[in-house]
Order: structure tokens, then C-alpha cells, then sequence
């Protein structure tokens, strides 16, 4: 074999270990991020369950999205400081207690304190993402970015189909269940396949955390892409928050089954995000974001025309996930490149906005949906895209880096 015939060989079973890799923590991300989205199809069930505290069962979405946030201040960071391998398996074994909790939870303030704590602890995934951008050479970094963030919007959109069919034939609480025995299936697989990572960065977890605070004063890339991320996630959370007391009602009268259906219709956008990975690597994410904002905002428009039509929804979710797919993958792509050393606290930053986004999101439609209704829900979506431009279009893309 020629020494070209070599390197060609050894450079096709690289890219072939890699896909390997990025494929292994798109689903680590997209499993472990599932659990905080198993409770949005769930609802009706837990007013039924519940009937005394019934006014609370929107306090769970919303704090384990909370929970969440607040894992990514205090979890995330840890990447580089220790092992990531590590810190996943760590993650998992928590996880598990805490769902085993759900799933015996006599009451729904004990289910919401434990969704409080698989919030925190499903930050596994905000330890994958970085890691492919590790992994990965710079010139691929955002396709990279792109796989392992398609495994982790799976993992959001096709909770709620997996939560609404199990609910529909075994209860709510298989649903926590059958998540436990995921989550040592995977720990099996990540045993035996996924390497160390390098820790790049010997600061004591006290000053990693404040590093963080000075990434955000020295980097504006970094505060325009945390808000704009954050805003269109609120968008997002607000229609999926709300998606299954809408079908529940007349004129549709659904189960959380039904509910959960939507999640496979939005995994179109998935599909998505390694295109959207790839034009960000070619042509700079400013542009792709701006599509991306219209792709939401139209995507309101339709959901205020559709509180009546399942064709209306199907489009609308279809629109609505492409777009804050794409949005989300050009935003890291573009962080990522700000700080290399420092990966998982410029995704931590980014991703404790982007879900403080997605609970106030929860929040809103929870106290909209019972005063306005579904128009009340889509204008304020609209209304948290309308931040997302004005902060995305209020600089010229050369003062925005």
C-alpha cells in the first residue's frame, strides 16, 4: 500500500470513529435531556392524580426547567475542570434516584421536588455538546456541534411521544420508570465505548464559576447569542407547555398520547441542525439566526390561526422547530469558537440563559393559557421572538463578535 493509500485509510477510519463518537453523545444528550420534557404531555394526568393541588401541576414543567438552569451554573462547568466520562456516569446514578422518586411520588409537591432534581442532574447532555466540539477538528466543528445537538432535540421532541404513548396504556409513573432503565442501559455503553476527555483548566470551582461572570463582560458575541437563544426558547416552551391543555378541550378532546404525537412531527427539525451545523460553518451564523428568528415568528402566526385545525399545528410545529434548531446551532457554533479552553463555561453561560428562557416560557403560558386562552398563548410567543430580533438586529454583525 502506498504511503497516499495510507493516509487516505487511516484519515476514512478516523471519520469513521468520530461519527462513532458524536453518534454516542447525541444519544447521551438526547436520552438524558428527554427527562425534562417527559412531564409537558403529562399534565392532565397529574390534575387527575392530583385533584387537590391540581391549580400546581404547570409548577412542574417550570421547575424542572428551572432545575435545569441551575444545573448548568453548578454541574456544566465541572467539564473543564474534571473527566466528562466521569461526570456523566456521576449524573446518571443521581438521575436515577431522583426518578425513582417521581415514580413513587404520593404527592405533587413530592413530584415536583424530584423534578426539581432531575432537572440538575439532566445537564448531562450540556456535557456532551462541548465535548464533540473536542472532539471534533475546527473546519467540522459546527456539523459536530449540529449531530450531537440533533440527538439532544430528539431527545425533546420524542420524549413527549414516548411519555404520551406510555402514560396512555401504563400511567404516568412507567414513564419515570421506564427513563431509569434507559439510563443504565446507556451507562453499560458508555463504559465500554466513550474515551476520557482532557480537563483544560486547573482553577478551584469557585473561581471556574466566576470565570464565567468575566466571559460574560469581555465577550458581547456572548451576550447577544444568551439572550436571543433564551427568547426563542421561551417561544418554544410556551407552545409546548401549553400544547396538551389545548388538545385536551373541545374541540379536540385528546390524550397525552396524542399530544405526544406532535413530538415526532417536530423532529423535523432535528433533521435540520446538521445543515444548519454545516452553513454555519461555511457562511457565518449571523444570517442563518436571522432566518431563523422570521421561521418562529411565522410559525405564531399559524399557531394563532390554528387553535381549532391539527393541520394548522402539525405546520406550525414543523416551522417552529426548524427554526429554533437552526438557531440554536449557529448560536454555539459561534460561541464555541470564542473561548476554546473553556468550552463548557461559554456553553454554560449560553445554556443557563437559554433555560431560564424556557421556564419563564412554561411560566408565561401557565398563567396566560387560563385568562386568554390559545391567542393569548401565540401573541405572547410572538412577543418573545420580538425580543429575540430586536436584541439579534439591534448591532451590525462586525460589532457583534
Amino acid at each position: 500500500m502506498s504511503t497516499s493509500d495510507a493516509s487516505t485509510s487511516a484519515a476514512t477510519a478516523a471519520d469513521r470513529s468520530l461519527r462513532g463518537l458524536l453518534l454516542l453523545l447525541a444519544t447521551i444528550a438526547g436520552v438524558a435531556v428527554a427527562n425534562i420534557y417527559f412531564n409537558q404531555p403529562l399534565l392532565a394526568n397529574f390534575r387527575q392524580s392530583f385533584p387537590a393541588s391540581a391549580s400546581w401541576v404547570g409548577a412542574v414543567p417550570a421547575v424542572t426547567q428551572l432545575g435545569y438552569a441551575a444545573g448548568m451554573l453548578l454541574l456544566a462547568p465541572l467539564g473543564d475542570r474534571f473527566d466528562r466520562r466521569r461526570l456523566i456516569l456521576l449524573q446518571i446514578a443521581g438521575m436515577c434516584i431522583a426518578l425513582v422518586v417521581a415514580t413513587a411520588a404520593p404527592s405533587l409537591p413530592v413530584l415536583i421536588f424530584a423534578s426539581l432534581a432531575i432537572g440538575v442532574l439532566a445537564t448531562i447532555a450540556q456535557q456532551a455538546v462541548p465535548f464533540a466540539a473536542e472532539l471534533a477538528p475546527p473546519a467540522q466543528r459546527g456539523h459536530a456541534v449540529g449531530m450531537v445537538m440533533s440527538g439532544l432535540l430528539l431527545g425533546i421532541l420524542l420524549a413527549r411521544t414516548a411519555a404520551g404513548f406510555v402514560a396512555e396504556y401504563f400511567g404516568w409513573r412507567a414513564v419515570f420508570g421506564a427513563s431509569v432503565v434507559a439510563l443504565l442501559v446507556l451507562a453499560v455503553v458508555i463504559i465500554l465505548r466513550l474515551p476520557k476527555s482532557q480537563p483544560t483548566s486547573a482553577l478551584p470551582y469557585g473561581k471556574l464559576l466566576v470565570s464565567m461572570w468575566h466571559m460574560v463582560v469581555e465577550h458581547r458575541a456572548l451576550r447577544e447569542a444568551s439572550l436571543t437563544g433564551a427568547a426563542l426558547f421561551a417561544a418554544f416552551s410556551i407552545f409546548w407547555s401549553v400544547l396538551a391543555l389545548l388538545l385536551a378541550g373541545a374541540p379536540f378532546h385528546l390524550g397525552p398520547q396524542a399530544a405526544g404525537l406532535f413530538g415526532i412531527v417536530g423532529a423535523a427539525g432535528a433533521l435540520a441542525a446538521p445543515l444548519a451545523g454545516k452553513f454555519a460553518d461555511r457562511r457565518g451564523p449571523r444570517a442563518i439566526i436571522t432566518v431563523s428568528i422570521v421561521l418562529v415568528a411565522i410559525s405564531f402566526i399559524v399557531f394563532g390561526a390554528s387553535a381549532k385545525s391539527i393541520a394548522g399545528l402539525v405546520l406550525g410545529v414543523i416551522i417552529l422547530d426548524i427554526g429554533v434548531q437552526a438557531a440554536q446551532i449557529s448560536n454555539q457554533s459561534r460561541i464555541y469558537a470564542l473561548k476554546p479552553e473553556a468550552r463548557s463555561r461559554v456553553n454554560t453561560v449560553y445554556m443557563v440563559a437559554y433555560f431560564i428562557g424556557g421556564a419563564l416560557g412554561s411560566g408565561v403560558g401557565a398563567i396566560v393559557w387560563p385568562t386568554f386562552g390559545w391567542i393569548g398563548v401565540s401573541v405572547a410567543g410572538l412577543a418573545f421572538v420580538g425580543l429575540a430580533a430586536w436584541n439579534h438586529l439591534r448591532l451590525p454583525a462586525r460589532a457583534a463578535h
